[in-house]
């Protein structure tokens, strides 16, 4: 665990202020969960909870299945990484940070569609030169958990109606795993 020097005392309600230097390095929002444990050294430790991170094997299912139907390689994202990637290699996705685009296009509720092939310029993962040809958020109970994306290949560049109906089928099958 990496040391920050920032010293913070509870209150007497038992509330305490994570830095905004934190808040900012792990882009934790207002209003985001955070997922309180202890380890057996004694500390305490909040991290950022994923509903979809929780349910990473049903996700991965959904991204094979994916894959085969849509014929592209597939990622699906929680708020903040890649949570499960299929039709590409694993190591260059795994845990790969969303990029400001598909974190915008996430906060905004929006759809991206790559209609003609000539539109590669939408990365969804940082440190990956890979585009995406589509991308819709998971939307759970009104918030945002995440987004499926599917990604540009040799066979496609431009996303197909069929691919359009997986995407969202996708995202509204997560979408009721995390409900339920």
């Amino acid at each position: 665990m990496k040391a920050t020097g920032i010293v913070r005392r509870i209150d007497d309600l038992g509330r305490v202020v994570i830095p905004k230097e934190i808040r900012r390095t792990m882009r934790i929002r207002e209003g985001d969960p955070l997922e309180i444990y202890t380890n057996s050294e004694g500390e305490v430790i909040f991290r950022k909870y994923s509903a979809i991170g929780e349910m990473s094997e049903n996700a991965g299912s959904v991204a094979e299945i994916m894959t085969k139907l849509a014929g592209c390689p597939v990622l699906i994202f929680d708020k903040d990484h890649v949570v499960a990637s299929s039709g590409a290699p694993r190591r260059e996705f795994a845990e790969r940070r969303v990029t400001g685009q598909l974190e915008e296009l996430m906060e905004s509720r929006g759809q991206y569609y790559c209609p003609d092939g000539s539109c590669n310029n939408f990365f969804p993962a940082e440190g990956v030169n890979r585009t995406a040809i589509a991308a819709v958020p998971i939307i759970t109970a009104g918030d945002v958990s995440g987004a499926v994306v599917f990604l540009s290949s040799d066979k496609s560049a431009e996303v197909t109606d069929l691919q359009k109906s997986l995407i969202n089928a996708a995202a509204q099958f997560l979408s009721k795993q995390i409900e339920a």
